[in-house]
């Protein structure tokens, strides 16, 4: 019997109820996971069934559970089931800690004499027999004379099933009287709430069973096994159907954990405005959309949890695959295409705070198909959906939304919970353009064409592209690189996103899983440096009067947290959202970030590094030399004060490092190195701008740097290692030499680089550490990592290492140039948040290296 031999009806419901966050698979064991036989003591379970059961019961969020009539000590001897299936006797009563209700002593006397009166029936009758079980007793009369067996079971029901206390299940051939209550159901809801299953999938084929059907609801799954009544919503023929059943859930539940049908991360391709981001699939489905802010709840979280949170897709009405999808040139507009079809997305720029558009353009000769499922809230939130003139107006939600669509006829359909709007469009008849508006109630047109629209949103990329220097090397995957930073960009604010999502995994089904859609003050300083090195200044310019108005919160710099919300506030605790299963499982999905409440003392040199490649910019931009020093500001200077006060008052504690390890805070030496930055760069600037340095400045530098040194160095491994207290690596250490805190020249930064390439690289990529970080699980490789050692290769005269270290750094990007965090050098798959800043500014920076090498390393 194989999978395909099932009902279609059923391999698609279970194809569905394998996507469920956290599934129960339950069975019955007679009739079920094993044949009925005329010997119950020869009832052996289908080694099949028990293969998929047990390999079910060992994947993540899944369990596995027998719910049987049997006494549970003749259920696990007779199935001999593995420990990671819950077994569960007496219809449902007894566990392997106890039974569910106490049997007492008046219980006990009560199953004495009901033993008594079912032994004295099965005396009187030719093939029956009495099952003695902890809780109860059964008489079966399978194998009897149909008049007998008739007879005696009318004999209980008329006798001992009407005493008190005495609870009856009847089954196939068999009546059983309890002394304590018993019910499959029951039992199905406790092991459901126990595990905070969000869906469960139920086999049985007697009438014991109906009591645990009847407790399914929603995307729950009954499947009786046989003919007969039943309450279950599917049905199969036999034991060996059960088996294939089984194994074509276990198929589809471990494809769906491992990722296999998840869009690659690095497929994935992000539109964004001034205000916003979002990202769309290979195939052209809105798969992340936050509202009203990035930072803010999803309308779309397609990408944590499949249809069911939320997407809004267009796609051929013949099913193909799609041929290409691309940026246009020089913008964030993305258009994919199919034979005949294709689908232009970008986000309109003309719309006012605290509103967030997105168009779609459907163009071409074939018919296609749209779906429009919003789910406000992480998908939590119930929306109705109705039909208007001229589109779709969604209630039900704290503010309103919008689908424009003149013209397209909208087919609403629900799952019973939720709504999604379906239609068929002729894009041969002319262009379909649906134009989502959130937080807006105005359905009507706009005051300007769409063409205007498009127009203007696309200039504002392609004209800013045109005015950048950017490195002669792989010029093209430079442009996206720089266009992808500024796209993280939150103009109203001036605060810059680490990256556009949250929880995309470090490793597939496992738990590191992170926010990462808010404003680091290393992360956005070193992006807006990057930016300033191709010849954008503005966004440095308002990402420091962000962090100016930030300061003005606080009684002083030293108590800067590591990140904040993209409008400067502290971020609300982290929290998980249970409801959503994550890309390709990988759970927790968490919103917000813990790493807020930690201490991370290197935050401090990027900023300050940040204002004085500013203030190069500006001299390079013309600044006369009599007025240089307004080349570095007022407000800039007592930035640079305040953050060298910060290293003051705080260098010496222990931290937890760039990154952010959830455990006891060290004396990171990348977090020493940065304190010696945020000083050494302040004593120059000082001097280059005639501003006044404090003389403790330079006596400090050097204490730092002299500690470092005699503290960052471990014989044991010849290398400067993460931390004062261990002999473990780290990628980030590179930058005692990458700072200029020891000569390049040195043997020790040489030899470190050494260390770092044997024991963090691994073919493309290199890994931030491998210590034990208090994190179960694995994480891939960073790709910033990556980009450092290429910068330290040049440094130590390994020019041909560099050049081959950055090919694979152009290599993992996607398809449309863009990058996550990590990368898997054994799946060669992309890991982490994306696209992720840091990924793309050390891009840049290798580039920028490799192509000037001699004028940017002096």
């Amino acid at each position: 019997m194989s999978a395909q031999d099932l009902p279609i009806e059923l391999r698609r419901a279970l194809a569905a109820v394998a996507r469920t966050p956290r599934l129960l698979v339950a069975s019955d064991y007679d009739g079920t996971m094993a044949p009925i036989v005329a010997d119950p003591e020869k009832a052996y379970p289908r080694a099949e069934s028990v293969r998929a059961l047990r390999a079910l019961a060992s994947l993540a969020s899944t369990t596995a559970a027998v719910i049987s009539g049997r006494a549970l000590k003749d259920l696990a001897a007779l199935s001999r089931l593995p420990a990671e299936v819950q077994l569960v006797g007496s219809h449902g009563s007894e566990f392997d800690i106890g039974f569910v209700h106490a049997i007492d002593a008046d219980a006990k006397k009560l199953l004495d004499e009901i033993v008594i009166e079912l032994a004295r029936i099965a005396a009187d009758t030719v093939g029956a027999s009495v099952e003695k079980k902890p809780a109860s007793v059964a008489l079966h009369v399978r194998n009897s004379s149909a008049d007998d067996a008739e007879k005696a079971l009318i004999a209980v029901r008329t006798e001992s099933a009407l005493w008190p206390g005495v609870q009856v299940t009847e089954g196939k051939f068999v009546v059983e009287l309890a002394v304590i209550p018993t019910d499959k159901g029951q039992a199905l809801d406790l092991i459901r709430h126990q595990d905070g299953a969000t869906a469960a999938v139920f086999f049985g084929d007697d009438v014991t069973d109906e009591k645990a059907f009847s407790r399914l609801q929603g995307p729950d799954i009954g499947i009786k096994v046989g003919s007969g009544d039943s309450v279950a919503a599917y049905r199969v023929d036999s034991t060996e159907d059960v088996a294939a059943a089984l194994a074509f859930l276990l198929d589809e539940r471990r494809t769906w954990l491992s990722g296999a049908d998840a869009p690659p991360i690095e497929r994935l391709s992000m539109l964004a405005s001034p205000r916003t981001v979002a990202l769309v699939t290979p195939d052209a489905t809105l798969t992340w959309l936050c509202h009203p802010e990035p930072d803010s709840a999803a309308v779309f979280a397609h990408l944590l949890g499949g249809t069911g949170a939320g997407h809004f897709s267009v796609g051929p009405r013949r099913t193909a695959l799609p041929l290409s999808q691309k940026y246009l040139d020089g913008t964030m507009t993305v258009q994919t295409r199919w034979a005949s079809l294709s689908v232009t997305d970008y986000l309109p720029h003309d719309v006012p705070a605290g509103r967030t558009d997105l168009t779609r353009i459907i163009s071409g000769r074939a018919d296609a198909i749209v779906s429009f499922a919003p789910r406000p809230e992480f998908g939590q939130g119930q929306v109705t959906l109705e039909v208007v003139d001229e589109g779709i107006r969604v209630t039900g939600t704290n503010e309103p939304y919008v689908l424009r669509s003149p013209g397209v006829q909208w087919n609403i359909a629900t799952d019973g919970n939720q709504q999604t709007a379906h239609a068929i469009v002729e894009p041969s008849k002319g262009d379909v353009i649906l134009e989502l508006r959130c937080g807006t109630d105005d359905i009507g047109p706009s005051e300007v064409l769409e063409m205007d629209r498009r127009a203007t949103s696309e200039s504002y990329w392609s004209d800013w592209a045109k005015t950048l220097d950017l490195p002669k090397l792989k010029p093209d995957l430079m442009k996206r690189s720089a266009l992808t930073l500024r796209g993280l960009v939150h103009a109203d604010s001036g605060s810059i996103m680490a990256a556009a999502t949250t929880s995309l995994p470090e490793e597939i089904g496992g738990v590191r899983n992170w926010d990462y859609r808010y404003c680091w003050l290393r992360d956005a300083a070193l992006t807006a440096t990057a930016l300033v090195s191709v010849g954008s200044t503005a966004e440095a310019e308002n990402y420091l009067d962000w962090v100016h108005r930030v300061l003005e919160t606080l009684p002083g710099p030293e108590r800067l947290h590591p990140l904040y919300t993209l409008h400067g506030t502290s971020l609300p605790p982290e929290a998980v959202i249970d409801s959503l299963p994550g890309y390709a499982g990988s759970r927790p999905v968490r919103v917000g970030n813990a790493a807020n409440q930690q201490v991370q003392l290197d935050v401090f040199g990027p900023i300050v590094e940040l204002i004085g490649h500013l203030a190069d910019a500006r001299e390079k931009a013309g600044v006369s030399i009599a007025r240089v020093s307004s080349s570095l500001s007022d407000r800039d200077w007592e930035l640079v004060c305040a953050m060298v006060e910060a290293v003051q008052r705080r260098w010496f504690e222990p931290d937890h490092g760039i990154w952010e390890i959830r455990d006891n805070p060290r004396h990171h030496v990348y977090s020493k190195v940065m304190g010696w930055v945020t000083v050494d760069r302040a004593v120059k600037l000082a001097d280059r701008f005639g501003r006044k340095a404090l003389p403790e400045w330079a006596e400090l530098r050097d204490q730092i740097a002299d500690e470092v040194r005699e503290k960052g160095w471990k014989d044991d491994v010849q290398s400067y290692t993460a931390a004062y207290d261990g002999t473990d690596l780290d990628a980030a250490t590179l930058h005692i030499g990458l700072s200029g805190l020891i000569d390049p020249s040195d043997p020790r930064f040489a030899a470190t680089v050494t260390a770092t390439e044997a024991e963090l690289r691994s073919g493309s990529t290199v890994y931030r550490y491998h210590h034990d970080d208090g994190l179960p699980g694995i994480e891939g490789g960073f790709h910033l990592c990556a980009a450092w050692l290429v910068e330290a290769y040049l440094l130590i005269g390994q020019r041909l290492q560099a050049e081959a270290l950055f090919d694979q750094l152009v290599a993992a990007a996607g398809p449309t140039g863009l990058l996550a965090e990590e990368y898997d050098p054994v799946a060669e798959r992309s890991l982490g948040n994306h696209p992720q800043a840091y990924s793309h500014l050390g891009l840049l920076r290798c580039a920028q290296l490799l192509a000037e090498p001699a004028q940017l390393l002096a």
